[in-house]
């Protein structure tokens, strides 16, 4: 019986822990976001400016934002935004999308490529977290 409630126990010290690395990942992915926030905004009052809105960016085609003025290069690329893809344009825009009005020169820390991610999949297209 013991045994059980140790194994109980340690479960829900690794779950506890789980959720509190999950949280850091955010607040580091939202810190993440700061570079992309001069011309990108997440969020329920998100508009387009210099870039288009990120709000429910996972599953959506490249170059689809409604309003957003895309270069052709983005509207004709034929991407989905997923984890690999956003991951690997991240890293160096313009080599992944030749062509693109994104003028960022990428981000190569794989764990913060990861934070930043995970920060975005959590707005929904309504701006919304999820």
């Amino acid at each position: 019986m013991k045994s059980k409630f140790v194994l109980l126990a340690s479960l829900a010290i690794a779950l506890g822990v789980s959720g509190q690395a999950s949280a850091q990942d955010l607040a580091a992915g939202e810190r993440s976001f700061l570079k992309c926030k001069p011309c990108h905004q997440v969020g329920e009052t998100a508009k387009n400016t210099v870039g288009p809105v990120l709000n429910g960016i996972i599953g959506r085609h490249s170059g689809t934002y409604e309003g957003y003025n895309y270069s052709d290069a983005n509207k004709n690329s034929g991407l989905t935004w997923d984890e690999a893809t956003f991951k690997e344009y991240i890293k160096n825009p313009k080599a992944k999308i030749p062509g693109t009005k994104m003028a960022f020169a990428g981000i190569n820390s794989e764990n913060e490529i990861n934070n930043l991610f995970a920060y975005l999949a959590q707005w929904g297209a309504d701006g919304k977290k999820k």
